[in-house]
């Protein structure tokens, strides 16, 4: 969550949540954002579409992240997969999809809209007919209002070295161009889902997950134009949960309790649950036990529940806090146990 109501600047303000979430969530699940129909040739970036009209899978969207606007309105960033020429199978076969980065709106964080208008293309990000996903919006540090887009840029199949780059909005989010250079990347190595922290002393961590490791962290001292890796392993591979993959930490900050963290992990190539950690100083994490949302609950979430982004939901004259989660979930109503990719949501029970 970035909460740029509390902030609009380059603060752990924006991280910042008067209680802690927890790990207990409803079990009632809707769609927040669907995957285009097959029949879709060129899908309109703020187009909706009946849930019952046709779906295999061809096309999918995944990868939400939400802001808080500094009017309490909220913003979701998210890719959008479809197929790219001469790979008709689309998001049925990930390592040979195109994805593009778009956006919806919500006045109460739970009803979402699809704005007009692509945010990033893969041939603007960098991956020619690929993938640009996984995008972290956050106040670019140094400078007035503008924004900055922190994404993975992918030219090639999951096996290939990507990159972490970013790009500048000056228009609250909307317009993107961007930047030179690469924030983060190593010969060989494979990293995705980036997460942004901004720390007390000006500095500040990104968290990715590099495959075949877990999720490992970096520091920036020039305001998030370089990082340097940190020594260790912030969430390993070896829990009966996320023994194959653990990846997209949604990191926030509750008050005199340090950091929780909720990331996907993959037990089984099949199989994703979302789960979590807790943390005094950002570095040293400590798993809970179960997932807190786990596949099956619904008829969207039969497979996988994935990638997420948690946020305040707006407080109502004495009720209890609560939180809205938006992630990924797959219905396995395909080969291998893939199927239709939707978006999903719920709120804390």
């Amino acid at each position: 969550m970035i909460n740029l109501a509390q902030s609009a600047s380059a603060s752990p303000l924006v991280h910042a949540v008067p209680t802690d979430p927890g790990t207990c969530w409803a079990e009632e699940t809707e769609v927040a954002v669907d995957a285009p129909p097959d029949a879709e040739v060129d899908p309109a970036p703020e187009a909706v579409w009946p849930t019952q009209a046709p779906r295999t899978g061809v096309y999918g969207v995944v990868s939400p992240r939400v802001i808080i606007r500094p009017d309490g309105t909220y913003r979701m960033y998210y890719a959008q997969m479809f197929p790219r020429p001469g790979f008709p199978a689309g998001a049925n076969d990930y390592d040979n999809v195109a994805t593009r980065i778009l956006s919806a709106i919500s006045s109460d964080g739970l009803s979402w809209t699809p704005e007009r208008g692509v945010r990033l293309t893969p041939q603007e990000g960098g991956a020619g007919e690929y993938r640009v996903v996984s995008a972290e919006v956050v106040p670019a540090p140094g400078t007035d209002g503008r924004l900055r887009m922190y994404y993975e840029c992918c030219n090639g199949p999951q096996s290939s070295q990507n990159s972490i780059r970013s790009a500048l909005s000056d228009d609250g989010g909307t317009v993107w161009k961007p930047e030179s250079g690469t924030r983060f990347e190593a010969k060989g190595r494979n990293f995705v889902s980036p997460r942004i922290v901004f720390l007390e002393n000006g500095s500040c961590r990104i968290y990715l997950s590099e495959r075949g490791r877990g999720i490992i962290s970096a520091l920036s001292e020039d305001g998030g134009l370089t990082f340097h890796q940190e020594a260790g392993i912030r969430i390993a591979l070896d829990g009966p949960y996320d023994s194959h993959v653990a990846f997209a930490p949604d990191i926030l900050r509750t008050d005199g309790a340090g950091y929780r963290m909720y990331y996907a992990g993959y037990g089984a190539a099949n199989r994703a649950d979302i789960l979590t950690a807790i943390s005094a100083d950002g570095l040293q994490w400590r798993k809970a036990a179960d997932p807190v949302i786990s596949p099956g609950n619904s008829r969207w979430t039969a497979a996988k529940c994935s990638e997420m982004c948690v946020y305040a939901l707006p407080c109502r004259d004495g009720q209890a806090r609560r939180y809205g989660i938006v992630y990924e979930a797959c219905d396995g109503t395909a080969i291998d146990q893939r199927g239709v990719w939707r978006i999903a949501n719920t709120v804390t029970a």
